[in-house]
């Protein structure tokens, strides 16, 4: 059995990653982590033992499909919403934002 995340980023990095099914040796390797290290790595930033930096966080959103600042948002309705807008076309995401103001 796993840890549970003790960080918002773990937690999300891994909501995120078993959405996505894909495991963490997986994952990692499809961020450039080395194939030895990567269940490692990926269940230490999970658990957050470590925080990722930056540029592997961008990696991690861009492999699993989802922005990087969904990682990081504290408001849980807010991170949903970063998910469902984050599929939108540009045009559609100015429309609703003209909507908005």
């Amino acid at each position: 059995m796993s840890k549970a995340p003790q960080t918002l980023f773990g937690k999300r990095l891994r909501e995120a990653r078993l959405k996505a099914s894909i495991p963490q040796d997986k994952l990692g390797v499809l961020i450039g982590i080395d194939e030895m290290s990567s269940s490692a790595r990926i269940s230490r930033y999970e658990t957050g033992i470590h925080a990722p930096p930056f540029e592997i966080a961008r990696r991690l959103a861009e492999a699993l499909g989802v922005p990087t600042a969904y990682f990081y948002c504290e408001e849980e309705i807010l991170a949903e919403l970063l998910l469902v807008l984050s599929k939108k076309s540009p045009n559609k995401l100015y429309e609703l934002k003209s909507q908005l103001e």
